[in-house]
């Protein structure tokens, strides 16, 4: 018995000793060969065997060899289970905590008894954004923590600030969004702009609307009403 425990601790040795390894050839080769790879965040291995997966930049994902002598841009695809690998992988790396959000920095509207929640990030002067804003007037039962986010144009920013310090934000967002209702100029202390621009930066909140639901998942870009309820049932279940 003690020779089988002291065989198999042998062999997870080794076993750990064979994967470093693996991991600094393909770091040293990648980095000297491919000057852009530098800074590898991470090497693991992939679902497919002799594969590496290669993170860098915090979410984005190659494919690698164990000498990193080849090097892959692409998905993964499981066609077994018909599993898009990569992007499992990159929505779980950019997974944002719903309740670490900083909701001070948001005007919250409510409908219905506004049980389920939904964050969401949007400049004023996008033309996508209005039309989800347009779909998303038909969902009931929620509550939107509505995160302002210029990013578009210097305007972006003065409509923002404008509609941040006004008396009844929720109307005067949606006046603009949704009936094209220019927001009066108002002033305030509008740092929690500022502060959110920040933290889109943290998650790589890259495009208006970005919409992140109570599990943690993100949905980048406009989506239906008919899409905005289904990840409200998936993320509440």
């Amino acid at each position: 018995m003690k020779l089988t425990k002291t065989v198999l601790l042998a062999t997870a040795v080794a076993a750990t000793l064979n994967a470093a390894a693996q991991e600094a050839t393909i770091r040293k080769n990648l980095s000297e060969r491919i000057p852009q790879l530098q800074k590898i965040d991470e090497v693991t291995k992939s679902p497919m065997p002799g594969l590496f997966e290669v993170r860098v930049n915090g979410t984005e994902i190659f494919y690698t060899d164990a000498k990193g002598n080849f090097l892959i841009e692409g998905h993964l695809i499981d066609t077994q289970q018909r599993r898009n690998l990569t992007e499992e992988r990159v929505d779980k790396l950019t997974a944002i905590s719903f309740y670490a959000l900083p909701v001070k920095d948001a005007f919250t509207i409510v409908r219905g008894n506004g049980k389920r929640q939904l964050a969401v990030f949007e400049d004023p002067n996008c033309g996508y954004c209005k039309r989800f804003e347009q779909d998303l007037q038909k969902v009931d039962n929620v509550t939107i923590h509505m995160f302002l986010y210029p990013i578009l144009s210097a305007d972006s920013n003065d409509k923002s600030k404008h509609i941040w310090c006004a008396k009844d934000k929720g109307k005067v967002w949606q006046d603009w969004m949704v009936r094209d209702q220019l927001p009066a100029v108002a002033t305030c202390d509008t740092a929690a702009i500022a502060r959110n621009l920040e933290i889109g930066r943290k998650y790589k909140i890259t495009g208006t609307p970005t919409l992140i639901f109570v599990d943690g998942s993100r949905v980048p870009g406009a989506i239906s009403t008919a899409e905005v309820e289904k990840h409200l049932t998936a993320a509440k279940n």
